[in-house]
């Protein structure tokens, strides 16, 4: 579906892991300062960068903005990304549907999530907020080694998923995770050597954020259609 790719592309997107208990020590440590951050998160507000690599004509597609995250409890986490440079567009992903607003054109765009709203949930879990048990349930981990996000010690971890849903859509999924537990970095591989880039900075965790600031404002004389 296009609206599947276009949900990476544009929001955090946005799964949880199925493997035997870590034989690792060092992926335990990763997974432990994940359970450690997860225990305490309720929201963040970050600055992204995305980017959408197409291998066959060797092109990468850049967009910067800002992304806000709220857990309103276990499976209910809420997303609204604006990016504002070069192109404007907003996003929300939450209660079941996916809505975009273009507004140099007043245009929006809606999805209702339906029977994928399940795929959609696992998604995001890799985000923001999920735990080594989560990540259990439907992934392979392994350990991917050291790394260095904008200045920021991490380490990658890598991510097979299992259920054949998901892994038609995604083949890899990689997270680069912070000594504090928290993913700096997602790049999901999506085939034929195409993958979507996130890189999150200025990270603030457990702001307030109004539930309000999680919904579009559509201005008046708003054309609406379907998310294809």
């Amino acid at each position: 579906m296009i609206w599947f790719r276009r949900l990476f592309v544009l929001s955090a997107a946005l799964l949880s892991l199925a493997a035997a208990p870590a034989a690792d020590p060092s992926l335990d440590a990763v997974l432990a300062h994940l359970d450690q951050a997860s225990s305490t998160f309720k929201s963040l507000t970050a600055d992204i960068r995305k980017m959408s690599h197409t291998d066959v004509v060797n092109v990468d597609d850049a967009d910067s903005g800002t992304i806000l995250v709220k857990r309103f409890k276990p499976h209910d986490t809420r997303i609204r990304i604006d990016l504002t440079n070069p192109r404007r567009q907003s996003v929300t992903i939450g209660e079941g549907k996916v809505q975009v607003f273009y507004p140099q054109t007043n245009e929006a765009q809606e999805v209702d999530l339906g029977k994928n709203r399940g795929v959609v949930d696992q998604f995001m879990l890799l985000g923001f907020g999920s735990n080594s048990a989560e990540l259990r349930n439907a992934y392979s981990v392994t350990l991917g080694g050291a790394d260095t996000i904008n200045g920021e010690k991490t380490t990658r971890i890598l991510l097979v998923p299992k259920d054949p849903e998901i892994l038609a859509r995604v083949k890899q999924c990689e997270l680069w995770i912070s000594d504090k537990g928290w993913t700096v970095q997602q790049k999901f591989h999506t085939g034929d050597g195409d993958y979507v880039l996130s890189t999150y900075s200025r990270m603030n965790i457990n702001p307030s954020i109004a539930d309000k600031e999680l919904k579009l404002d559509l201005p008046k004389g708003v054309k609406f259609g379907k998310l294809k």
